[in-house]
Parts: C-alpha cells; structure tokens; sequence
C-alpha cells in the first residue's frame, strides 16, 4: 500500500500530478483544490495517497491533506461511488464543506459538482449521515455540533425550512439555526438567523 509520496514534483496538471521519489516517478489523480496546493515544477512535494486496485489496473490518487484523503474515501465507500466522483466532489469542495453539506442533509449542494445528479448526491447523504461524527479530523466540530443541533426540536426544523424557502440552501440554515439558543420560538429563531445570514454578506 502506498500511503504517501514525498520527492520532486515533475509534473503538474489539472487533474494529475507526477512526484519522483528515489527515481521514479508515481503519476497520481489529484483534485483542483491539491493542485493549487502544489508548489512548481522542480519543488519538493509531499501528497497522502490511496491506491485503488481494479482488475485491469493500479490508480494512484494523491490527497493535499489527510482531511481530504478521508472524505475521498468515506465518499467511494457508498455503493455505485468510484473514485472519478470522488475527485469530481472533492475538487468544488473543500473536505470541511463535504461534511457539512452530509451532516445538514444537503443533496443539492452536491450536485455543482461534476457528473453528481440530485439522485446520487441524496444517496451520498443518506448512507454517510450518520458516519460523518466517527471522522473526527474531517470536519469543523463547532459547524457539525451546530447542525447536529438544529435537528434537535421542531422549532429549529420548522425555521430551517422557512429559511430555505427563502432561498437559503439546506446547509446554510442548518448552520445559522444550529448555533442559536435552541429553546427559542420559531418566529425568534428565523429572525435572529436572517440577521446571521445577512451579515456574511
């Protein structure tokens, strides 16, 4: 198993990157967000990796972060996810986002991400909801314990919903609502979460 490279970068593409160590040279898949972490040609490069074997060939996939490489897989473990989507997603979003958008139930907002329908992304959700916590190093604990508890009673539900008819997606009012006092009102925890929402732009 190769769990990581560290060597000269030699080359750097899109959606590939090629490191020599001890005089070889390991092509790996990478997303956009670990090529713009990359440094240039001729720099010393270090990416956590994931080999993936099939029967009729070896892939190398080359992580950023250890963050990323754990969200990469948790997303292939859910049946009929190879790894092409995986890249896909990790490559709009960041491993932090991905969490978040499993924790708070939102589908749609995976589905920016190339060759993600509304259907695929709603089983991405629904088998990792609930395998989301026990990878502790993935996401921003503050963001999932806020959305975590927004799903606690149904005034935070109610007011989620309200937000998201108004044109808030899931994950968004999940976050805003989450981190408010949950033993408020509805009508209390829409406003208080419009000021939140309206202050970030």
């Amino acid at each position: 198993m190769i769990a990581s490279l560290n060597g000269k970068l030699i080359l750097k593409e899109q959606n590939c990157a090629v490191i020599e160590c001890g005089g070889v040279g390991f092509k790996c898949a990478i997303t956009s967000l670990t090529y713009n972490g990359l440094g240039n040609i001729g720099d010393n490069a270090f990416l956590f990796t994931h080999l993936s074997v099939r029967e009729d060939a070896l892939d190398l996939f080359g992580f950023i972060s250890k963050e990323e490489l754990e969200t990469f897989k948790l997303i292939t473990s859910v049946s009929g996810v190879g790894p092409k989507i995986g890249i896909a997603i990790l490559s709009v979003f960041t491993a932090d986002k991905v969490c978040l958008f499993i924790a708070s139930g939102d589908a749609k907002a995976l589905t920016a991400a190339s060759g993600v329908g509304i259907k695929l992304a709603q089983r991405i959700v629904l088998e990792l909801k609930d395998k989301i916590g026990s990878v502790s190093a993935m996401a921003q604990a503050e963001e999932i314990t806020a959305v975590g508890n927004a799903n606690s009673n149904s005034n935070s539900k109610e007011a989620i919903e309200a937000l998201v008819t108004l044109g808030y997606t899931q994950s968004e009012a999940s976050l805003a609502v989450g981190r408010l006092d949950q033993s408020l009102k509805t009508d209390e925890l829409i406003k208080q979460a419009l000021k939140t929402l309206a202050g970030r732009f």
